[in-house]
Parts: structure tokens; C-alpha cells; sequence
């Protein structure tokens, strides 16, 4: 293949109807990056005999060790093949530009999947015939719903249907039948989850539109009681004529979004055997030897439909009369290429047939190389007839080209959604709306763009300074390395004869040091440019032309265009450069026009993962609303070998944050620096990343930090209250100086409650913006709210992957708590009303417990009351103390108990504060002011004191951090994937046998402390047959009180006296402590001396 120029390249992207931006997604394994590289070899930059083995865009080392794709990686690639403009004319030839991403399957590196599928505007999803829908396969599904991306179907590796379940051609369409099936379930269970949400919220409107009507039509009575009703009617009539109108239900058909055959978005494959077809193909084959038009055997190739064999007629499945007749698809598809290999490989000894291949060869008129017929590989013959025949890369390309939309088109559908989900969208611009949409490239319009990751270059590997490759020097190129090399030549040599005889050895060895007679683009400069790291931006240009020196406006992922100027302001930064990504290697652009996948530099000091680009801040856009599936969950603590190193692995720790898209950084309490990882997998290439690129020194790991949960339940073997006084979970907190009692109940939330709240993080720190918002201008935040602020911005640091696209009111969040508290059976009289009550959540302000006021003065400033109902009274003399002067304390003391747990200081989740009273003594006039300062720290230290001795009233609990575990594995090696889940406390879910498979799925939840080498170790018991995938599926409960005590006589009989048996939550709880430096209380072991006889 010849090699395609970079010039023409760049020359495309100007057309933008001629451009497709395409992502490879699928799970693990599925053969990805085998399929690009087959795809690459189509423009020369690698040979096609080496495409599915070298891996071309797997760039890393351990990526090639390990024989899976880590980090997503874009390459440009040229493509041209004849078409008729319209069904009359002469056949023109077509140049165009695909703009490829090879994204990796693995579930730790999904946040690479979520960046590589914003960028583009179609997917290639690929499916292994075999393993079927996985649960990557799933995730990489909703990736392309959620983003409108249109999705083609690949269907690969169909060759271990012949090589592997020894399958004949009508089993193996009965197989792909419902492998097919299985992927539109999937797809169909999105429309329909849609569909529902989209209902719900039609009922909802009519419902508020029926008791709008309602009450006009009450006024309209009392208006009619009151004066003549000679015109009223009319209008009455006509109102109700006009509402009746808007509540039609708007119905979508759902036949475009399955995948079919016959729609040309279904291919099957083998990457590695190099071969692909589809339906049109076959009926492009056999259009003139059946005498059928092309059209219609495209509809009647795939599905029951059937050949006779004297007339050539097609038949339906009802006109067969009994006759056993092939499936068309199976007849005159499968059939053939079930031939071919038995052909080449098939045989006693599988080495084929020579007078097999030799007819099938003359039938399908190709020309096969005679030294590939004598050889002795079956493969190489395999591979030069499919590549002859059916080749994969005109199969996958000409699909990509025909089914999969040009930016022009794609954003015009998809877009207006996108906007629209944004936030602030109700302010964005019209101008930049419709730039957008209708992808204007003018100089004068808007440029929009988006940034999804930053990936770290070393600055020798940038193209102005990597010497040229492939091409001859120019002459003044030439000349000025001559003439480099002959200066630096001369000074070494008159260091030599002249200097030497001085003894200045020095001055001969600083020649030496300075002369360079091996190239002259090598030396210490270079040495120190690798010592350099510049950060390149993955981007997408949806409007404008952006060009190298053009200033523009990086906007963070929280930007809203509803308030631009509020601080931080975003910055215009200068382009220092663009890029035509080409995987390994970048070649330097000088503009851009829209609708491009592309390198940006200059952006490093400005965008920490992702961010939007815009030319203008007033009526700007913020695009950054990916979401990254899993979020990071293990935690580890790392430290330099070399303490001189610490600002070394800082820096470091900070770049790789910016450059990975999952990876998180942050500094604990206790001075450790911590790094947030997806995986065990993502971990392990964090940890390389850091030590060989990013800080470059040695660094040591700490053992892997886990998060867990502390939660509260009522269990029948709870010990009696501690006060008997007082309802279970009441403490009565008075302050040192027993100036303030305060006096609160602790109880858990019923589990609809907790469930609504994690769900609606997003929603509440939203409507915590909005509310300090309008509060704003009435009074000063104080400094407890400054400083609450400001843990969270270092929390949310590095959360620039979600932004929350719920627009719930005040008014419907509290509805919709309220539906939740009336869900927990049982308890309703406990909570009715309480809704209308509700301070702060927490911890953080977003999470799943409740600070609820039940004092009768209204202590605490109540959080879901809108301005409008706040009353008067809230307003309080400054003469005297009074309970609402302690209201931020409160709230603050509130936040710092949820936050630490009393069990292992891990936050707690799922219990509701019940304020009831706030007593203040009595303290002269003068005197009480004064004393308020004092009181602040008195009055937060009580409170969190009084919640953890409440929360240490019910059964506490320990909530574990879960991994659902999926594991394919065949029946032979149950029985060890099984005793592996068990040694590490994992439950079995589900086990189904994968019908036309001999592999069986097992579904699981395993705790996240018991992952750690979990993978290498089932893959070492079972020999490699068993493979997990992990993902946090959150945390769970475990149902064991770490501070249970054995009381009764069975449990003394069966535990022993001091209850010596390991319970696991101790365990768990015990290790967190002492990683803290908490107090942990051992038991002591009581022995006596050994009696020995005397001799």
C-alpha cells in the first residue's frame, strides 16, 4: 500500500461532507485494535501482513505486554472509492478523511470511553460471535444512546464459530440470529426507559394543566356569579378548546435504532483472518447471477427466506410445503466461506485441499499468487484468499462512509440535545446555537469547541523537532549541517594540536564535550527536552476556524453562562499549536476548520481534564457534561524513596492528574498525598506512568486505602438506650461553659430516603448554589460557610467528568423527598411534615443524612423554604442571644460529625439529626455579645459530640465499598472460580448458561477490600480461562456489629467466653483504625507457664 501524504490529509478536512469522526468501542477482548490495524494498513503505514499482530495504536509497552488497550489513541486515515452522484451518472472517485479512535474495553479505563465517544459522531461496536453481549458491551451501548452517536454493529471473530464450537453454516446462523437479538434487547431497554421517563413527565404536565383549568374555571364561577355571563362562555369555551389541544402524546417509532441486515448496519467479520462483509456486498455478487435486482436481495439475504432451487424464486417461510430448504444467508453466504476453510485448513491434517482451492478460486475469478499457493501455511493462503475476496478494510470503511453521518449532518442532530442539556442554555447566544448546529467554518463566526482529555507529549516527540523521516534534506538544510559539523570539527582538532601542548587537558576535553561528529541534532539540549512534557488537548471543533496564535476563552467544566463574570473568570489563552493526530505521531497544522477531531497545545496551565473552548464569554457554551461511568474508588498513599524527590512526584502527581481522565490527586489531613485509581489494573499503569514519565524518581506505595461507610440500624439484639430516660438516640449536649444545652435525636432514614438522596447529589448542590446565590445580597457568608466552601472546591477538584443536567425546582425536589419519606412503611407518622424542616444535608452538603429542626423557635434557617415563604420573625434583635445565633455552628457541627464517623472516622450515610431544643441561660445584656465567640467553638464541638453518641445508641454498622464481578468461564472451571469467590467473601448473584455456548456467565459482588489480586489469581487457577470484570457498584451493608459481645449461653457455647472467633466487620474496622493511628483495643492473651517434668 502506498503511503498517504500528511498534505492530503489536511486537505480534506476543509470539506466537511467528505469527514467522518468514528470511535471503536466494545469489551475487552473483542478484537479492537486488530480491526484498526487493518484499517491503518489500507494507507500504507503498516504492512497489511502485519495488521491484528503489531498493535499499531497500542504505543505503550505494557499495552503490548499485556495484549490490551489502555489509553484511547486517534489516527487520520485517507480513503477513495468510486460512487455515482445520482443513480444516472458516470462514476466519479471520492476522496475522504476518518477521523479513527481506537478506545480501550476494559471496565477500569471507561473514563477513556466516555472521552473518546463526546468527540465523535458515530461508533463501531463490536460484539465477539462467541462471548456475545458483555457487560462492557452494555456500558459502551448506553455510551453511544446517551451521546446520540449512530452505532454500526460489527460482529467479529466469527471464525471460532468454525475453528472453535466446530459449528455447521445453519447453527452458526441460528447463533448470529440470536446474538443479534440480544444486542437490540439492549437497545431496546434504553427506548423504552426513555420512553417511560418521557410519559411520567407528559402525566405530570396534564395533571398541572388539568388543575390549572380547574382553578380558572373557579374564578371563572365566581366571576359569572358576580356579573352577566353574556361573552364569558365563549371565551370559556375557547380556553378549554386550546388546553384540550397541548395534551396529546407525542409518539416515536423505534425502527431506525435496531440493527438489522438489511439496513446495512450489520458486519460480519473475522480481524484477524482479515475478512468482513455485509449484506450488500453478497448482493452486489449476486445481482446478475440470479437475475434479481439488488434491492431486493438486500431485504430477503438475511432472515426466513429461502432459494428455489429450479425457478430461482425467493419463498417466505409459509410457501415452503415441507421442503428442508437453506435460509438464503445460509445457502449463499455462510456456506462459502465455510468452504474456504475447510479448504485451506481443513482436511485430516489441516492443511487443506489444492483442487478445493484451485475451483474455488476460478469460481470467485481471483488471482492468487503462485508461491502463496505452494506454501506450506494454511494461514497465509487463508488470509490471501479472504484479503482478495472479502477484504475487512473496504467492508468496514465503505459501511463507515455509506450508514455513519459527516459532521454537518450529525450535528444537526445531535447538538440541539446537547445544548439544550448544557448548563445555563437558556443563555447561550442564538449565534453560537446555530454556528453549532449548522457547522459554520467562516472566519467570522463563533469557534466552539471541546477538550475532552489532555495526553502528555515529550517535547523531542513534537513534530519541529523530530527530524524528518521518509524524505531527502533540503540544500540549505544540508548546507547548515555541513557547516555545523566542520566548526565543531576544527575547534576539536586546534584543541588537539594546539592546547595540548600546554597541558590544558581541560580545554581538550571541553572540545571533546562540545564537538558532535554523529549528528547534528543530537546533544544536551535534546537530552534536556526529554526531560520536558508537553500536555496536547484531544478536541473537537464544533463551529468557526481556529488558527495557530488565535486567543480564546477556556471554560471550566462549572462555568455557567447565566453569571460569566463571576469568579474564577475565565482566562483567553493563545494557541501555541495544532495538531493532526496520526496514533504514534502528530503532524503541525496551521488551522482548523469545524467538524475536526484534533491536537491543540497551549492549554496546559488552563484545563485540568476537560474544558470548552469559545471565542466569546457573553452567551458562551459549556460543553463538559461527559460522564465517566465508575468513578475512582482505591485510594493509595504514595511517598519518594528519596525524600529530596517530593516536589519531583508532586509535579508528577499533578500531571498525571491533568492527563488522565479518571485519576484524581488530592492531599489527607495527615500530609499524606493520595492517588484516586479506577482499578487495580488502572493503579498498576498509574504507578508506571508516574515513576517513568511524570516525576521520574523512585517511588514507593503504600497499601491500597479503601473507602467504607458507617450507618445505623434498628436490630432486635440492641443494647437498652443508654439514658432510660430518654427516647433511644436523644443526648442532651450541653457546652463547657453550661451556657447552651443543646438537645437532638439521632435515627436512621428509611431506605427510599437514602436511595433519593445519593441519586440527587447533583440536584442539591445545585440548589445549594442557587440559595447562597439569593442569599448573597441580604447578608455576608460567614466564615464557617468560607471555609465549608472551600473543602468543597478542593473535593470537586478534580470532579470535572458530571455536570447535573436535573433542573428540579425547589418545589419539585421537596415533592419528591416528600414521596420518598411516605415509601418507608410503618414509619409515616414518624416522618409526616418533616420535609418543610430539613436544615443541611451532609457530609459536604450533598450527602445522604438529614439535619431536621423540630425546635418551636425555628433554630435553624430552613434549607427547602423558598425566599418568598420565609417569614418575618426570623429576624432577631442583636441585644440578646438567641437560638439562631448558633444556626451556622449547628450546621457546621453537623457537617463535621457526618464527615467522621465515632466507628473509624469514615463518613457516615443514611441517619437523620433531629434538633428539638436549643437552650440558652440567662447572661447579663452586656455580657452576652461578648461571649459569642466563645460559645462558636463550645456550641460545634457539643453538637458533633452529641450526634456520635446518639449515632453509638443504635447498632452501628459497617458499610463495605462492592464490585459487581462478572466472570465467563467455562464448566471445567466453576468449581475454581467459585472457591476463589468464597475465600474473598464474594456472594454469587446469577449463573447462566450463554445458550450456543459451552461458557457460563456468573454474576457477582465481591468487596472492594478483598479485590486485590483477585484477577491474577482466578486467571492463574483456572489457566487463563476465567477473566472478571470489576465495577463499583456501590456500598453495602454488612449485617455484623463490630462491637458485638457474646451474652447468652448458646452464643458463650458456641463463640466462647470472650468471643475469640474473627468476626470480619472488626476485622475491616480494626485495619482502618490503625491506618488512622485511632486507639484499638486488643485483647489480651492469658497463658500459663509451661510445666515441665524434671529429668
Amino acid at each position: 500500500m502506498p503511503v498517504v501524504n500528511p498534505e492530503k490529509l489536511i486537505a480534506l478536512q476543509r470539506n466537511a461532507n467528505e469527514v467522518r469522526n468514528i470511535c471503536i468501542l466494545a469489551h475487552v477482548d473483542h478484537g479492537k485494535t486488530s480491526l484498526t490495524d487493518a484499517l491503518i494498513a489500507t494507507n500504507g503505514i503498516i504492512s497489511p501482513k502485519l495488521a491484528g499482530k503489531i498493535r499499531y495504536l497500542d504505543s505503550r509497552p505494557d499495552e503490548q505486554l499485556r495484549g490490551i488497550t489502555m489509553e484511547s489513541s486517534a489516527i487520520s486515515l485517507y480513503f477513495s472509492m468510486l460512487r455515482r452522484p445520482s443513480p444516472d451518472a458516470q462514476l466519479t472517485q471520492k476522496e475522504y478523511l476518518i477521523n479513527l479512535i481506537d478506545s480501550p474495553g476494559h471496565i477500569d479505563f471507561s473514563s477513556e470511553v466516555s472521552t473518546a465517544s463526546r468527540l465523535c459522531d458515530g461508533a463501531l461496536v463490536l460484539v465477539d460471535a462467541v462471548e456475545g453481549v458483555c457487560s462492557q458491551t452494555v456500558t459502551v451501548l448506553r455510551q453511544t444512546w446517551t451521546e446520540h452517536l449512530k452505532p454500526l454493529l460489527v460482529i467479529n471473530k466469527v471464525d471460532r464459530l468454525i475453528a472453535e464450537l466446530k459449528m455447521r453454516p445453519a447453527e452458526a446462523y441460528t447463533h448470529l440470529s440470536k446474538l443479534l437479538e440480544q444486542v437490540n434487547a439492549v437497545i431496546g431497554s434504553f427506548f423504552q426507559g426513555e420512553r417511560m421517563e418521557e410519559d411520567l413527565q407528559w402525566r405530570e404536565r396534564v395533571e398541572e394543566r388539568v388543575a390549572a383549568a380547574a382553578e380558572k374555571e373557579r374564578e371563572r364561577v365566581e366571576r359569572r356569579a358576580a356579573r352577566a355571563a353574556s361573552g364569558s362562555v365563549a371565551e370559556d369555551s375557547e380556553s378549554f378548546a386550546d388546553g384540550s389541544k397541548e395534551g396529546m402524546f407525542e409518539e416515536k417509532d423505534d425502527e431506525d435504532l435496531y440493527f438489522a441486515p438489511e439496513k446495512n448496519n450489520v458486519i460480519f467479520s473475522s480481524a484477524v483472518d482479515g475478512w468482513a462483509f455485509t449484506v450488500r456486498q453478497f448482493a452486489t455478487l449476486y445481482e446478475k447471477k440470479l437475475g434479481i435486482k439488488k434491492s431486493v436481495l438486500e431485504k430477503v439475504l438475511w432472515g426466513d427466506f429461502y432459494l428455489e432451487p429450479k425457478t430461482k424464486r425467493v419463498l417466505g417461510s409459509k410457501h415452503l410445503k415441507g421442503r428442508a430448504l437453506k435460509p438464503m444467508f445460509v445457502q449463499l453466504v455462510l456456506d462459502n466461506i465455510w468452504a474456504v476453510y475447510e479448504a485451506t485448513s481443513g482436511g485430516d491434517k489441516g492443511k487443506g485441499h489444492p483442487a478445493m482451492i484451485e475451483k474455488i478460486t476460478k469460481s470467485l475469478l481471483l488471482t492468487i499468487p503462485p508461491h502463496i499457493l505452494r506454501s506450506r501455511d494454511p494461514r497465509a493462503i487463508l488470509t490471501t484468499v479472504f484479503a482478495a475476496w472479502l477484504p475487512l478494510s473496504t467492508a468496514i470503511l465503505v459501511s463507515t462512509i455509506e450508514y455513519l453521518p459527516s459532521p454537518a449532518a450529525a450535528q444537526e442532530s445531535r447538538l440541539p440535545a446537547l445544548i439544550n442539556a448544557s448548563l445555563g442554555a437558556k443563555h447561550v447566544d442564538e449565534a453560537v446555537r446555530d454556528a453549532m448546529v449548522k457547522l459554520k467554518s467562516g472566519k467570522q463566526d463563533p469557534v466552539v469547541g471541546y477538550v475532552s482529555k489532555m495526553v502528555t507529549v515529550p517535547e523531542s516527540e513534537l513534530p519541529h523537532n523530530k527530524r524528518k523521516t521518509g524524505g531527502a534534506m533540503t540544500g540549505e538544510e544540508a548546507r547548515d549541517l555541513a557547516r555545523k559539523k566542520k566548526v565543531e570539527f576544527e575547534k576539536a582538532q586546534a584543541a588537539m594540536n594546539g592546547e595540548t601542548t600546554n597541558g590544558d587537558v581541560n580545554g581538550l576535553t571541553e572540545a571533546f564535550g562540545e564537538a558532535n561528529l554523529c549528528d547534528g541534532d543530537v546533544g544536551l539540549d535534546q537530552v534536556d527536552m526529554k526531560d520536558k512534557d508537553h500536555l496536547i488537548g484531544f478536541t473537537r471543533l464544533y463551529s468557526g476556524t481556529l488558527s495557530v496564535g488565535d486567543q480564546i476563552y477556556v471554560l471550566p467544566p462549572k462555568f455557567s453562562p447565566a453569571h460569566p463574570h463571576i469568579d474564577p473568570v475565565p482566562q483567553k489563552v493563545t494557541v501555541t499549536g495544532l495538531y493532526l493526530l496520526m496514533g504514534r505521531g502528530l503532524e503541525e497544522l496551521n488551522s482548523v476548520p469545524a467538524g475536526v477531531v484534533f491536537g491543540i497545545g497551549g492549554l496546559g496551565d488552563q484545563i485540568l481534564k476537560s474544558g470548552t473552548l469559545c471565542s466569546q464569554l457573553e452567551g458562551s457554551i459549556n460543553l463538559a457534561g461527559v460522564n465517566m461511568g465508575s468513578p475512582p474508588i482505591v485510594r493509595v498513599a504514595l511517598e519518594p524513596v528519596y525524600p529530596g524527590d517530593l516536589d519531583k512526584m508532586i509535579r508528577g502527581m499533578k500531571l498525571l492528574e491533568q492527563s488522565d481522565p479518571c485519576a484524581q490527586y488530592e492531599v489527607l489531613e495527615s500530609g499524606e498525598h493520595v492517588i484516586l485509581t479506577a482499578g487495580e489494573l488502572h493503579l498498576e499503569r498509574c504507578l508506571k506512568d508516574l515513576k517513568e514519565r511524570y516525576a521520574r524518581c523512585e517511588i514507593q506505595a503504600g497499601e491500597p486505602i479503601v473507602p467504607y461507610r458507617e450507618t445505623i440500624v434498628s436490630a432486635p439484639e440492641m443494647n437498652p438506650p443508654k439514658n432510660k430516660d430518654l427516647p433511644r438516640g436523644t443526648v442532651l449536649g450541653i457546652t463547657t461553659s453550661k451556657q447552651v444545652t443543646v438537645r437532638l435525636r439521632v435515627r436512621p432514614l428509611p431506605a427510599s430516603v437514602t436511595d433519593f438522596l445519593k441519586k440527587n447529589v447533583g440536584a442539591i448542590r445545585r440548589l445549594y448554589s442557587e440559595k447562597k446565590a439569593e442569599n448573597g445580597n441580604q447578608r455576608g457568608t460567614t466564615s464557617l460557610e468560607d471555609a465549608e466552601d472551600q473543602e468543597d472546591e478542593e473535593d470537586d477538584n478534580g470532579d470535572s467528568t458530571t455536570a447535573d443536567t436535573s433542573l428540579l425546582s425547589i418545589l419539585d425536589f421537596r415533592e419528591k423527598l416528600r414521596t420518598a419519606f411516605a415509601n418507608a412503611k410503618g414509619e409515616e407518622a414518624i416522618w409526616k411534615d418533616v420535609v418543610e424542616t430539613v436544615v443541611a444535608f451532609g457530609p459536604r452538603r450533598t450527602g445522604p443524612n438529614l439535619l431536621i429542626d423540630n425546635t418551636q423557635e425555628g433554630a435553624c434557617e430552613r434549607f427547602l423554604q423558598e425566599s418568598s415563604e420565609v417569614t418575618e420573625n426570623t429576624k432577631i434583635s442583636s441585644a440578646s442571644l438567641h437560638p439562631r445565633d448558633f444556626s451556622d455552628n449547628i450546621a457546621y457541627g453537623f457537617q463535621l460529625a457526618t464527615a467522621q464517623g465515632p466507628m473509624c472516622h469514615e463518613p457516615i450515610q443514611g441517619i437523620a439529626v433531629l434538633l428539638e431544643s436549643v437552650t440558652i441561660a440567662d447572661l447579663d445584656t452586656t455580657s452576652a455579645r461578648e461571649s459569642l465567640p466563645r460559645l462558636t467553638g463550645e456550641v460545634i464541638k457539643t453538637v458533633r459530640a452529641s450526634i456520635s453518641t446518639g449515632f453509638m445508641d443504635w447498632s452501628p454498622r459497617l458499610m463495605l465499598a462492592m464490585y459487581s464481578c462478572e466472570i465467563q468461564a467455562s464448566a471445567d472451571v466453576l468449581g475454581r472460580v467459585y472457591s476463589t469467590l468464597n475465600r474473598r467473601h464474594g456472594r454469587i448473584l446469577t449463573e447462566s448458561l450463554k445458550e450456543g455456548t459451552p461458557f457460563y456467565s456468573i454474576l457477582s459482588l465481591l468487596p472492594v477490600a478483598e479485590s486485590f489480586g483477585f484477577s491474577d489469581e482466578i486467571r492463574k487457577r483456572t489457566s487463563g480461562a476465567a477473566q472478571p470484570q470489576l465495577v463499583f457498584s456501590g456500598f453495602e451493608v454488612l449485617d455484623e456489629d463490630p462491637y458485638w459481645v457474646p451474652a447468652t449461653e448458646e452464643e458463650l457455647e458456641d463463640f466462647g467466653e470472650k468471643g475469640d472467633r474473627e468476626r470480619v466487620s472488626r476485622r475491616y474496622l480494626d485495619a482502618v483504625r490503625v491506618r488512622k493511628g485511632l486507639l484499638v483495643m486488643k485483647r489480651g492473651v492469658e497463658a500459663e507457664k509451661q510445666k515441665t517434668l524434671k529429668r
